[in-house]
């Protein structure tokens, strides 16, 4: 190897070695991600069992449904449009202004028929929606 010799003007080195720090980087993100999943831990906790109960619903909300042919029912009468569908729930809204809709639709029934439904009880101003399922 050869060396320059050494002169008086040489000064320090101003440059920085980047490879020790992108060593130590990369050895911390290595640790990091070991680690990470051993930091999620769960606790097994045996929950008491209760009976059920039930809402404390003054006023029984309506019962909207839709069946697998995309019939809509309102309080299990049979509604002909989404229009009348409007209308009957503005109806109910202007008789019970804090007024609940359970929505019941049949597994089958295509999602864009849900959507419009949905659309038209919320044209009509009512709020408070609740999605019927059944428990398995």
């Amino acid at each position: 190897m050869a060396f320059k010799p050494q002169s008086e003007d040489d000064g320090a080195m101003a440059d920085i070695n980047v490879t020790p720090l992108v060593d130590v980087m990369l050895v911390l993100v290595i640790i990091l991600l070991v680690t990470a999943p051993l930091l999620t831990q769960s606790v097994h906790v045996t929950l008491p069992k209760t009976a059920e109960t039930t809402a404390d619903i003054k006023e029984q909300p309506l019962q909207l449904g839709i069946d697998a042919q995309g019939v809509i029912t309102l309080n299990k009468l049979p509604i002909a449009s989404l229009e009348a569908l409007e209308t009957a729930l503005k109806g109910e809204l202007q008789r019970k202004p804090e007024i609940g809709l359970h929505l019941y639709a049949d597994q089958d029934v295509v999602y864009s028929k849900v959507a419009e439904v949905m659309a038209s009880v919320q044209h009509a101003g009512i709020a408070k929606i609740a999605f019927v399922t059944i428990k398995q």
